[in-house]
């Protein structure tokens, strides 16, 4: 089953899933979790394939001896939330921003913990494995199937973390890319299921369609961006909201049509954060951010009265840190924001929750708020295709290492890839190898533009000259 990577599950359709793998991973996921007379929550995204999906898992699971709650349609966020607020272990069929011909599952344990490939993620392929080799096992008694709907509650609980009531007007548009947000934005921020916000939505491609007509549903790609950023233009809007497939990320477009770095975002949300828990008697809330975040965000952080904590990249290691260190929030530089309010989840919606709150209790239009988040000046990340990946790391090493003063005192860590960083903080850059293609991923920041681009130019330059 090579569609079980290390935090989730995705492959194509036919392929790597079938209906038939669907079945023995329920199996398998609820015998490896020990879940038989336990509840276990199933739900899917709007992708063709995900209704036949979910229904096998569900078979697969209640032939285990799972009470089975069917929960339809929901974002991945509408996951968590359920599988922290019902204390049971769940499953949502998705594949996030990937084409119409991909699907996946994303897994968690009781209270939202990740089912990650160091938490049971690979005894449960390595179980469904055995099971599609020999057979599913004989069905045991107490398993069933109902169905249940948690879009209202999940509404509301969200509501009730951030009050928008009583925030100035404003004018957002949405851009669900045919995604889940179709349907979370209009019961969250809309009217269809509770009381009415001071706030005009104008819809984009909110048509749940898994075949995505209008553009891929990953707005961390700019061309993604583009009917979202005319639309804030064209209708006068304050801010522009982008969500990917799955809901679970959000990305922010100012007045002018210009996106709002996530790093922004994080430090504008983490001051929220840190406030409301000093409020509450926490005298030194924490922060989680991965290590490519802009440097803005621990700077925030520590003025605050913070504690900024840094960790690698991906959803798994933020959670356990935040779980670790009972961190108030964290952010990526992705569009992932964590929430320990949300049981240490990721959910876009509620970081757009915070950037209209933000917004809409003072005057300012968002790119001025937002300017104030955003010192530096950063490359984003920037993809190259290298055969030696650490061949060409350690060529960059050798080169800012062995150059004497040309490129000041700089420092070398490792936790995540390679990060190199001057030590007066005026510039840092870091290297990170993917796992599954042949890329090293560049991303960097420097207080200067021209600064950046002279860094950015120089390792790039000694990685795409490489074998």
């Amino acid at each position: 089953m090579d569609a079980f990577k290390a935090y989730d599950v995705r492959g194509l359709v036919g392929e790597s899933l079938t209906a038939e793998s669907a079945e023995a991973v329920g199996a398998a996921f609820v015998d490896v979790l020990g879940l038989s007379g336990q509840t276990v929550l199933v739900g899917r995204d709007m992708r063709p394939s995900s209704p036949e999906f979910a229904d096998a898992f569900a078979r697969g699971a209640a032939a285990r001896g799972g009470r089975v709650e069917l929960l339809g349609l929901i974002s991945t966020d509408e996951l968590y939330f359920a599988c922290g607020v019902r204390d049971a272990a769940g499953v949502v069929f998705t594949a996030s921003h990937n084409p119409a011909q991909y699907n996946g599952m994303k897994m968690a344990k009781a209270g939202a913990v990740p089912v990650s490939a160091d938490t049971g993620l690979y005894d449960i392929r390595d179980t469904a494995m055995q099971y599609l080799a020999s057979g599913l096992p004989d069905a045991v008694e107490g398993g069933s199937v109902s169905e249940v709907d948690v879009l209202a509650d999940y509404a509301a609980y969200l509501r009730s973390l951030v009050d928008l009531s009583g925030i100035r007007p404003l004018k957002v548009v949405v851009d669900a890319g045919n995604g889940m947000g179709g349907l979370t934005t209009p019961a969250v921020l809309g009217d269809t299921l509770l009381p009415g916000l001071p706030l005009k939505i104008v819809p984009m491609y909110f048509e749940l369609d898994g075949t995505f007509p209008n553009h891929p549903a990953n707005p961390l790609e700019p061309e993604n961006l583009r009917d979202l950023q005319a639309g804030v233009l064209e209708h006068g809007a304050d801010l522009g909201l982008a969500f990917d497939g799955d809901a679970d990320r959000c990305f922010v477009i100012d007045e002018r049509g210009a996106p709002v770095t996530p790093s922004a975002i994080t430090a504008l949300v983490a001051r929220r954060e840190i406030a409301r828990a000093q409020a509450a008697g926490e005298a030194t809330p924490v922060v989680i951010h991965n290590l490519i975040t802009s440097r803005a965000v621990p700077e925030l952080v520590e003025a605050e009265g913070g504690r900024a904590v840094v960790t690698r990249v991906g959803h798994s290691f933020i959670k356990a840190v935040m779980a670790a260190e009972q961190a108030v929030f964290g952010g990526e530089h992705s569009a992932h924001y964590y929430f320990r309010d949300f049981f240490n989840a990721d959910t876009g919606m509620l970081a757009a929750m915070h950037v209209l709150a933000a917004l809409g209790e003072q005057q300012k239009p968002l790119s001025e708020l937002a300017a104030e988040f955003n010192p530096y000046f950063a490359s984003g990340e920037i993809n190259s295709e290298v055969a030696d990946k650490a061949g060409a790391t350690a060529a960059v090493v050798q080169h800012f290492t062995g150059n004497g003063d040309r490129f000041g005192k700089v420092s070398l860590d490792t936790m995540d890839g390679t990060t190199i960083a001057a030590e007066d903080g005026s510039w840092w850059f870091n290297l990170r190898p993917s796992n599954t293609e042949p890329f090293l991923r560049y991303n960097g920041e420097a207080a200067g533009h021209d600064t950046m681009e002279s860094i950015r130019n120089t390792v790039l330059d000694i990685v795409r000259s490489q074998p």
